[in-house]
């Protein structure tokens, strides 16, 4: 059997100029939209499109948002990027997400064949609390789809991706874009798309360069790990 879960990086389907960006949003059922959905029915997959631009009905703004079709190419849950990445690191990224982009509000969980997924987007990933929030909603997987940038993901994405792993306990699928964006190549993305087990293990990998990975979900190697550290029953906040 072949994959039955295909994840994609954050902005799947465009990562540019972000004005261009809210220029091409559309709604949820939009064509390009209905495209995906499409192939997610050719291929009898789960396809979790790691983020488009939707319309938010504002003239300069958009919603940075996931979509998980089913095999029958139905819409089985959508999610609207809660953390907007406005930074400014000295000599490095400058960047502010929330100039063309309207944040989200609502945690979302779906169910697959593979067990309960938990979507988040990038930025999302620095945030701990929404994914102890997943979990209480259900989360056996989590999907983090990224942009990781390439300074902070050669620092920080592998560290962030397995703590959220171990202290959930919880699968992650981490798909992530890779090399440069613009014309000058100042905008660049790590990559490393990655799938991480609940004790934190990375049992598949992408280096460097465009390339996918592939690993088994085993709910009951989650659940033995969640009865040898019974975490979620040890919690006092």
């Amino acid at each position: 059997m072949g994959c039955q879960l295909v994840a994609t990086p954050e902005a799947t389907t465009y990562l540019g100029p972000h004005d261009k960006k809210v220029e091409l949003a559309e709604a949820v059922d939009g064509p390009t939209h209905r495209r995906l959905a499409g192939w997610a029915e050719e291929l009898g997959i789960h396809l979790l499109i790691g983020s488009v631009a939707e319309d938010a009905g504002e003239p300069d703004r958009c919603h940075n948002t996931s979509l998980l079709f089913g095999p029958d190419g139905s819409l089985l849950a959508s999610y609207r990027k809660m953390h907007l990445f406005d930074v400014d690191i000295p000599g490095g990224v400058r960047f502010a997400e929330s100039r063309t982009c309207a944040r989200g509000s609502e945690l979302v969980v779906a169910q697959t064949p593979l067990g309960t997924l938990g979507l988040s987007i990038c930025y999302d990933l620095r945030f701990p609390e929404l994914y102890r929030s997943l979990v209480d909603r259900g989360a056996q997987i989590l999907a983090v789809p990224s942009a990781f940038t390439l300074m902070t993901g050669k620092d920080h994405w592998h560290a962030l991706l397995r703590a959220r792993a171990i202290e959930t306990q919880c699968y992650v699928l981490a798909p992530g874009q890779w090399g440069a964006h613009d014309d000058e190549g100042l905008r660049r993305s790590y990559g490393h798309s990655v799938i991480i087990d609940p004790w934190g293990t990375i049992i598949a990998e992408c280096s460097d360069g465009e390339g996918l990975c592939v690993a088994e979900i085993d709910l009951d190697y989650g659940a033995r790990v969640r009865r040898s550290m019974p975490l979620a029953e040890h919690r006092q906040l």
